[in-house]
């Protein structure tokens, strides 16, 4: 008898090793990192890595591509939805850890990721038909590149919008220097700059989301949409509308920086971050303290890089903020303050990077027109 049950647990075993190790094999394959599928004349992209928020990896860019290129052109596909699996998340960014210990290796991940992200946030920007991001949880960085130049960005309450990249030695790229500061006012550079988190309603009333729908409505929602008929970007925005109608919840909720608009375009109205900071210093109210003590957090040469980035993408297509990005993603490859960035927050969470330099003023203008200058033969072609 013991024997038997000796047997039975060693097969048992045997046969979970097996499993894991089949697991092991199926997660390191794109495959089931991303899913694709054809419902009704739609087609689905769900983003698969619920335990790391759906971040986004390279394998999962390289996969997506050529699948948005064949929809694009397939008579059968009359619209793409795009959304993340499990509870919290979207895509809470992209895999930029891994893009780090490329760089420190000198791996061509460091390139290769941002190129071909860029290509892909530019082939969302110029698809022909209707796609419907589906933005139910955490999104941010990568998540957005993924979601926000889709003609439909569809907003929960639990949408949890951020572009928090100068606290990383980075700068809010994906396209952002096109997006942000086509947001009212000074909001976008504000965003940028801080790297503030916006929430539910919050993100579709500055318009990085098209529309707000109560999470609960969103599967019932998704079916509606698969179930269009060759349908026209009109009778898409006609069925999230009478999903938004339905959808009350916070709609008593006041903006979160209702009262602070004002301010917001008054203070950050500047030539420089330091006349930001001069002008925070200068209103020293508490709301002008909090920023005050949120920017000298962040990355001195970040928040340099981000202001010209913004000022410059105002006057871009979206085309020629991502060539800008690209150069300044590279710039960041060759830097210190996005390893220190990623160290600090992300690996060992000490959350008390060493910048260098260490202040604005340390930052030369010769050091920041330096990352806005052409790769030449390397610089990104869209």
């Amino acid at each position: 008898m013991s024997l038997i049950i000796l047997t039975s647990a060693h097969r048992l075993r045997s046969i979970c090793r097996l499993q894991r190790i089949q697991g092991h094999m199926m997660s390191s394959k794109a495959g089931s990192e991303v899913l694709f599928e054809k419902v009704g004349n739609a087609g689905v992209i769900t983003l698969n890595r619920p335990k790391a928020l759906n971040a986004l990896n390279l394998t999962m860019i390289r996969h997506i591509y050529p699948q948005l290129k064949k929809w694009d052109k397939d008579s059968e596909t009359d619209l793409v939805i795009i959304k993340g699996a499990g509870e919290k998340a979207f895509c809470a960014g992209g895999d930029i850890r891994a893009v780090t210990e490329a760089g420190k290796a000198g791996d061509s991940l460091a390139q290769d990721f941002f190129r071909e992200e860029y290509i892909l946030n530019n082939t969302i920007g110029t698809y022909q038909k209707p796609y419907v991001a589906l933005i139910d949880g955490i999104t941010m960085g990568g998540g957005v590149g993924l979601s926000v130049h889709g003609q439909f960005r569809v907003a929960t309450e639990k949408t949890l919008f951020a572009m928090p990249e100068t606290g990383i030695g980075l700068f809010p790229d994906v396209g952002g220097g096109y997006f942000l500061p086509r947001l009212q006012g000074k909001l976008g550079l504000f965003l940028a700059l801080t790297g503030i988190r916006l929430k539910g309603r919050d993100v579709q009333r500055v318009g990085l989301a098209t529309h707000f729908v109560q999470s609960d409505k969103i599967a019932s929602l998704e079916k509606d949409l698969v179930d269009l008929k060759s349908p026209s970007n009109t009778d898409v925005a006609q069925l999230l509308e009478s999903y938004q109608e339905q959808s009350s919840l916070d709609a008593e909720k006041p903006f979160v920086l209702q009262e602070q608009t004002e301010a917001i375009d008054r203070l950050f109205s500047a030539g420089s971050v330091e006349e930001i900071m001069e002008n925070l210093k200068k209103d020293g109210s508490a709301f002008a303290l909090k920023q005050t003590e949120t920017l000298s957090k962040m990355s001195p040469t970040s928040l340099k890089l981000t202001f010209r980035q913004i000022q410059e993408g105002a006057r871009m297509s979206l085309q020629e903020v991502l060539v800008m990005e690209y150069r300044l993603s590279q710039a960041c490859m060759r830097g210190h303050d996005f390893y220190e960035g990623v160290r600090a927050v992300l690996i060992d969470k000490d959350q008390s990077p060493k910048w260098k330099p260490s202040t604005l003023s340390g930052v030369s203008e010769q050091a920041i027109e330096e990352c806005f200058s052409s790769l030449g033969e390397r610089d990104l072609k869209l």
